[in-house]
């Protein structure tokens, strides 16, 4: 059964919101999809695990499957013509018809294995296009480096036919959370910034792909403006393309959403959520991030917001958002991967 939070929580949202635990079950939980059925696809980093989270008909609980597993990181999720595609290390994988056999050791197919196989930022997060392509990201394998592969730092598109890649775009240190603006029908995603900067530097950025192939600075100018000590002195910041928007430094912005629902009040309508999983290089007594925000477009830009937070409360940290994803019947999801859960933000207020 769904569980719910309480009193406190309930004061974390705006009013005429409510959140509860969908299942707990679900250890290490990273990036999440929802098949056609209804089912929810989750990928882990640590656990090497895969699930199916499979609600009841009224959303106040789900069983919980294993459906792979001793996996490398398989972080990323996302549905292509009923199958589900695995974002693990160095594989893209595809389990065929998934919501028929989620629930009997299903056949894995390998898509390819040819990715690279560094594991520092080597998780995975997956999107997909109105044509069938698939788009993944490939972290920088160090906290600030130039490499030679120049697929490192990047969003590559991939033919999920061949498995061959493009670079969709370059300069990404560490994108874990994409998603396709239902207006414009560009590409938004988030990105890391560096770590050993200062309490306060750089900023995360949320990017926007104006032009495939375009570069985004890294590892040469950091949150657009910041020229790097080892790389930076010879480039000029507007050689390359700025974030649309930023986030506090170290917040680490992951997984996001456009909300395209009917539940959810006016305001958030094509409004991006973010899950901000919280900092670990910060100044002593600063701790950031361990939130959900939204950003939303009003007529004199972009605002931001707290949409929830309370994984951060007198400074001890209770959880870690990772992803969030908008179901089919506009309620929101957030992945914990600190503590295996999937908590489900439900509005019962007005929604005019």
């Amino acid at each position: 059964m769904a569980v719910s939070l309480g009193s406190s929580w309930a004061s974390a949202l705006p009013d005429g919101f409510d959140i509860r635990v969908l299942t707990d079950q679900v250890p290490n939980a990273r990036q999440m999809v929802e098949s056609e059925s209804g089912n929810i696809y989750v990928g882990t980093r640590r656990q090497g695990d895969v699930y199916a989270v499979v609600p009841n008909n009224e959303m106040k609980g789900a069983s919980v499957h294993v459906i792979a597993s001793d996996l490398p990181m398989p972080s990323g999720v996302v549905m292509l013509n009923g199958d589900l595609i695995i974002g693990a290390l160095n594989q893209i994988l595809r389990i065929r018809d998934i919501d028929t056999v989620y629930a009997n050791t299903p056949n894995i197919e390998t898509i390819t294995d040819e990715l690279p196989d560094a594991t520092h930022h080597g998780w995975k997060y997956l999107e997909r296009d109105s044509e069938g392509f698939l788009y993944l990201n490939v972290g920088a394998p160090c906290n600030i480096c130039l490499s030679e592969d120049e697929r490192f730092a990047s969003i590559l598109r991939m033919d999920p036919a061949t498995g061959d890649t493009t670079i969709y775009a370059r300069g990404v240190r560490n994108s874990v959370g994409f998603a396709w603006h239902p207006t414009t029908g560009l590409l938004w995603f988030s990105d890391n910034g560096g770590d050993w900067m200062g309490p306060e530097v750089p900023l995360e950025e949320i990017n926007v792909v104006s032009t495939p192939g375009e570069h985004f600075g890294y590892p040469f100018i950091h949150a657009g403006v910041v020229k790097d000590q080892n790389y930076g002195a010879d480039k000029n910041p507007d050689d390359y393309t700025k974030p649309a928007f930023y986030i506090r430094a170290h917040s680490a912005a992951l997984g996001i959403t456009f909300y395209t629902g009917d539940q959810f009040p006016a305001q958030y309508k094509n409004a991006l959520f973010v899950a901000e999983h919280g900092s670990w290089n910060h100044a002593p007594g600063a701790p950031r991030g361990y939130q959900v925000s939204v950003i939303r477009e009003t007529g004199s830009g972009l605002r931001y917001d707290s949409f929830v937070d309370q994984w951060l409360i007198d400074g001890k940290v209770t959880g870690r958002p990772n992803d969030v994803l908008m179901l089919r019947d506009g309620s929101l999801l957030i992945s914990d991967d600190q503590n295996g859960e999937i908590y489900r933000v439900t509005y019962s207020g007005d929604a005019d």
